[in-house]
């Protein structure tokens, strides 16, 4: 059994093509561009397997432009042709979704027949439907539905062209709005309701969280995260019998838009909306002829061209089209019980939004947020320069290195997993940017050294240096007696490891110029909290030491910023597990202050809640330790700490209640 798949490398495609890998036999041939053959290099890298076999094409010519002698070759042998190839994209204008999603439908068809395909798999929309008002089920198709835009009109010309014209069997499928992997995050493009993300951003960087905001019900939506819909697939493709049938890949619940929308400002730290009017009260609407009812007149102004071109003026200064706004919800009602008693059994199903919303967050933020890119000022300073990134194959070193390479930066990255350090350099190509590797263990001075001597023979200069890899340690004084080693440990990377890569690579940094040194400090150096001796110690000394050889080497352009970094959601706190109720800045948000550091060169950046700890000690000493010891008593010593299996203690509430009076504190 042989496969063959167009749109490979777009985002549902390369899923697909995973399933396909992992739980099927045979060959699996994908079609690429010819000027595409380096991006599926990397992604054949990433799904391991030597069954995916490039076939050379284009969407655009007939048969899709495969090479006559390779389809002579492989006739009858294709089981099945999967057809992903198409845009997905509501902004795009009306030749290129004709292009695509019509003459690309067009073309893939004639080679499937060509190749005498056992059953063609279409790749549809809910957008077939358009704006039918009511319950569209899987065997409803031509129902005289309006189609609002080129992105609806052609789903569904592409839909009509496969039941109507094709010669071989076939299957269709209708996602509804698709959203990045439950588990992992992963998204290719912003799309749907990431178009509001930097909105969310901006009013969770602006706005208290515990800030109520009034919203209004703007209806259902319907969205599925693309791991579902590629297994859904991968399954329904082989279920025999279901020839002729188009199933919908949706959620079986609708989601009110605003419950969606709150469901991501949650996982921001952003504001909620409230709806002051629940639509279960508001029945007499539903005396009111559709047309005239208040979401559909609103719905129909926002797609008014003259009302979509004012409002554009506004809403792109937070990346959303204005084209967007007309279709946050959808008038049909998504009916797929035929799919649902397809996939019985397989476990196949759709996770409820509110468990997997901060995973989408958290992938955005890192990996789809172009502020940085966008940013003149990061760009000016960023552009073609080298970046030495330690601890960049994870957490905040690892959002660093992506952000550096968006704005045109060349990130150096250092870390002792090799492994990692290159899926970070393989994401990094993947947008288009470049990345350089450099395993090293940073707690092996010698090593340090050598990296340094093989970074200054290697680059042509050394223009930014971040020391981010560290060692926390969490664990009261009367637990320590007998692991002196911890401080050892905790001195040995965050301070002689740190200290060493900058003295080494300052030669280099002298020769090109200048350069600047970033250096990831705690606040807990301001704030001084209880079981975190090792730790803060160490970070101290890094401060201590950059504060005097700054005055040192300004005059050489070489210049230093310490941030007293707030308590970040990285693997680095996962053992202590009382930190997974408290609030905390994301990865991403911690890589913005580094590329802050970097643009702006302050000599610190501190929270405010960390000036004020350093104040409290300045000013009332006494009274601070008091404090400290309060929380001492209140939160315990970690099961990692006592070599146990659970934490101790069970004053959960005073913990939380500290925790968010004193944000960001490690505690």
């Amino acid at each position: 059994m042989s496969y063959f798949v167009t749109g490979a490398t777009g985002f549902i495609g390369r899923h697909l093509v995973e399933e396909l890998v992992d739980h099927r036999e045979g060959e699996i041939f994908v079609l690429v561009r010819a000027g595409s053959l380096g991006r599926i290099q990397t992604l054949l890298r990433r799904w391991g397997s030597d069954r995916v076999v490039p076939v050379v094409g284009d969407l655009s010519s007939p048969g899709l432009g495969v090479d006559p002698d390779w389809v002579a070759e492989h006739a009858g042998s294709i089981e099945h042709f999967f057809h992903l190839a198409a845009i997905y994209d509501m902004t795009a204008d009306d030749a290129t979704n004709e292009a695509m999603n019509v003459g690309g439908t067009r073309h893939a068809l004639e080679l499937a027949e060509e190749l005498g395909a056992g059953c063609f798999h279409q790749v549809s929309s809910v957008a077939a439907a358009g704006e039918y008002a009511g319950r569209f089920t899987e065997d409803m198709f031509a129902e005289g539905q309006h189609l609002p835009s080129p992105y609806h009109r052609t789903k569904y010309e592409s839909e009509r062209i496969v039941r109507e014209e094709a010669e071989v069997p076939w299957r269709v499928y209708r996602p509804a709005i698709v959203v990045g992997h439950s588990e992992t995050g992963a998204m290719d493009k912003v799309d749907g309701p990431y178009y509001f993300f930097p909105l969310m951003k901006l009013m969770r960087d602006s706005l208290p969280g515990w800030l109520p905001l009034v919203g209004v019900d703007l209806g259902d939506t319907n969205v599925v995260p693309v791991d579902y819909v590629a297994k859904a697939m991968d399954h329904l493709a082989h279920v025999p019998d279901l020839d002729g049938q188009a199933f919908h890949l949706v959620n079986p619940e609708p989601q009110p838009v605003v419950e969606m929308i709150n469901a991501f400002c949650g996982a921001a730290g952003a504001p909620r909306f409230a709806t002051p009017v629940d639509r279960r009260y508001a029945a007499p609407l539903a005396l009111v002829p559709r047309r005239l009812r208040p979401l559909t007149v609103l719905n129909s102004l926002l797609k008014n061209p003259g009302v979509q071109s004012a409002l554009d003026l506004v809403t792109s200064r937070f990346g959303v089209p204005a084209e967007v706004l007309g279709h946050t919800s959808f008038t049909a009602v998504f009916d797929s019980r035929a799919t649902e008693k397809a996939l019985a059994g397989s476990g196949i199903g759709v996770p409820d939004l509110e468990s997997y919303a901060r995973t989408l967050w958290g992938y955005w933020e890192e990996y789809l947020d172009d502020s940085v890119g966008r940013d003149a000022d990061a760009r000016a300073t960023l552009k073609d320069k080298y970046v030495v990134i330690t601890g960049a194959s994870s957490g905040i070193g690892q959002v660093t290195a992506l952000k550096v390479a968006q704005a045109g930066g060349i990130p150096v990255l250092v870390a002792r997993g090799k492994d990692k350090l290159e899926e970070t350099r393989a994401d990094i190509e993947l947008r288009g940017g470049k990345a350089l590797v450099y395993p090293c263990d940073l707690s092996d001075l010698e090593a340090i050294d050598a990296l340094c001597e093989q970074l200054t023979a290697d680059l042509p200069s050394v223009d930014f240096v971040v020391n981010n890899a560290g060692r926390s340690i969490r664990r009261s004084l009367k637990l320590s007696h007998d692991r002196f080693h911890d401080f050892e440990r905790t001195m040995q990377l965050n301070y002689f490891g740190a200290i060493r890569l900058v003295i080494g690579l300052i030669p280099a940094m002298r020769a090109s110029g200048g350069g600047h040194v970033v250096n990831v400090s705690s606040i807990g150096v301001q704030t001084n909290p209880p079981r975190f001796s090792a730790y803060i110690a160490s970070k101290a000394a890094l401060d201590a030491w950059s504060n005097v050889v700054s005055s040192e080497l300004i005059g050489e352009g070489i210049t230093f910023t310490g941030i007293h970094m707030p308590l970040v959601r990285t693997p680095m706190i996962a053992p202590t597990k009382i930190y997974d109720k408290f609030p905390t800045i994301s990865p991403a948000q911690a890589a913005d202050l580094l590329i802050k550091a970097m643009v702006d060169r302050p000599h610190e950046i501190n929270t405010m809640l960390g000036n004020a700890g350093a104040i409290a000690h300045t000013v009332a000493p006494k009274l601070a330790f008091r404090v400290l010891n309060m929380a001492y008593h209140v939160f315990p010593d970690s099961a990692a700490a006592k070599g146990a299996t659970a934490e101790g203690g069970a004053r959960e509430s005073e913990q939380i209640m500290l925790a968010r009076v004193f944000k960001g504190v490690h505690w």
